[in-house]
């Protein structure tokens, strides 16, 4: 019956948190600059200027450089480990900014903004637990003392 009860509860499975946060981080990191981060290269910057929305009345230009801060260089610092809990927090505003403004809160159904509601969603909570936790021993800040 124990060998029952530790086998549901997980009990004697070893534990590895600094290794789980090192594959969240760079999982997240790398997935959000692959998918948003690459297309908003500083080559590709023309072609995003001319569609790109206006955030809080900021203008199109200055709305793409915060998205370009966010996907693009914030996401390396995650995946480096670097200043991560402000980078994720950063990319974590940026994200429900999007969320809210752009996909208007859209996770469930067939409308044309609802596609992206789950990713957002799960981005959302990835940034999170990498503001609440911390980048893990096993990062630039974890190297410099301050993981």
């Amino acid at each position: 019956m124990a060998r029952l009860a530790a086998l549901v509860t997980g009990r004697g499975i070893p534990e590895f948190p600094a290794l789980a946060l090192t594959v969240l981080r760079i999982t997240t990191g790398v997935t959000l600059f692959l998918h948003h981060g690459w297309e908003k290269r500083p080559t590709q910057w023309g072609a995003f200027m001319a569609h790109f929305p206006s955030l809080f009345h900021l203008g199109s230009p200055l709305s793409f450089l915060i998205a370009f801060f966010s996907d693009f260089v914030c996401s390396l610092l995650i995946v480096l480990g670097l200043g991560t809990r402000w980078a994720a927090l950063f990319c974590f505003c940026n994200i429900w900014v999007a969320w809210e403004f752009v996909h208007h809160f859209a996770f469930l159904g067939h409308g044309p903004a609802a596609d992206h509601g789950e990713l957002i969603v799960l981005y959302l909570g990835a940034l999170a637990t990498i503001v609440l936790a911390g980048p893990g021993r096993f990062s630039l800040d974890g190297a410099l003392g301050k993981g």
